[in-house]
């Protein structure tokens, strides 16, 4: 977006810096009190961290959020971080994985779409006694294998330790949400490619045609299918991500409103306002007054 929205992958130097363990793939993390978040941070990685000991704060794509012991943070690509406070005594187990090395472990690509909206709804979860010391267990042992001399079998002993962890990670979130088994049919490997394709890009078109054509499908079938895997067309998953652009620069941009409106690539004010209007029920000025107020 603009130039105060930081990057934030596993290559990002302040990652590097304050990681126990990192080789761009995976990141250890056991301290976070050399990183302040002021600026806001597009993460670009899987991150799951669970709170030891202390309590922390956080905006996540704009919404404040608190973290305490035992609860668990999920945080997926395209998550906007902001505005961090941890208490001094904060201590955490945190274990980060590229997108890249989450598509070859074949796991999350099984990710229902149920599930990355409830993530995205309710990304902190609160573990009880059991499934907190499990959590700890698993990345004791990551990080005691990462950390140790390597041995011949090192990047397929690792490989399996994470998807054994995901595994169960995968089973505690039953206890509040009731997953459905992965399918990999086509229609679903569309959509998901279709989210990806979306989520990432920046500006957004509006029209389906854009991304039917980079999918080679037709608009049509492209929304019957999105239709049938998560229950809204395709029109309604861009305006519901065109909207989280809308509202996170209104909110946190410096920019005039025209400038806004040229960024997202609208051809004019008066439209843009429209639009703003017809999905926030309300002007652009007015939704910055009010989330200023």
């Amino acid at each position: 977006m603009e130039a105060k929205l930081r990057s934030g992958c596993l290559d990002d130097v302040l990652v590097k810096k304050i990681s126990a363990y990192n080789d761009s793939r995976i990141a250890i993390i056991d301290e976070l009190q050399s990183l302040n978040i002021e600026q806001a941070v597009k993460v670009e990685a899987y991150i799951i961290l669970l709170c030891v000991k202390g309590k922390g704060s956080l905006y996540i794509n704009g919404e404040s959020r608190m973290i305490h012991v035992n609860d668990l943070f999920i945080c997926h690509p395209n998550i906007i971080l902001e505005n961090s406070m941890i208490s001094i005594d904060f201590e955490c187990r945190c274990i980060c994985l590229s997108s890249e090395y989450m598509k070859q472990l074949l796991l999350i690509a099984g990710e229902s779409w149920d599930l990355k909206m409830f993530i995205e709804k309710i990304p902190i979860l609160s573990l009880n006694a059991e499934e907190a010391e499990l959590f700890c267990q698993y990345y004791s042992l990551l990080r005691s294998k990462m950390l140790g001399t390597p041995c011949k079998h090192q990047k397929e002993l690792i490989d399996s330790l994470i998807q054994a962890f995901l595994y169960e990670f995968h089973d505690a979130l039953e206890r509040f949400i009731k997953l459905k088994p992965p399918t990999f049919t086509s229609g679903e490997n569309l959509f998901k490619e279709f989210i990806s394709l979306l989520s990432s890009s920046y500006p957004k078109e509006r029209m389906i045609g854009f991304y039917a054509n980079q999918l080679y499908v037709t608009p049509k079938y492209l929304s019957a299918v999105c239709k049938e895997v998560s229950g809204q067309t395709a029109s309604e998953l861009i305006t519901q991500y065109m909207v989280k652009d809308i509202l996170y620069l209104l909110r946190n941009s410096q920019k005039s409103i025209k400038e806004i409106a040229n960024e997202l690539n609208f051809p004019n004010l008066s439209f843009f306002g429209k639009y703003v209007k017809q999905h926030l029920g309300m002007s652009p000025k007015q939704y910055r007054e009010s989330s200023y107020g």
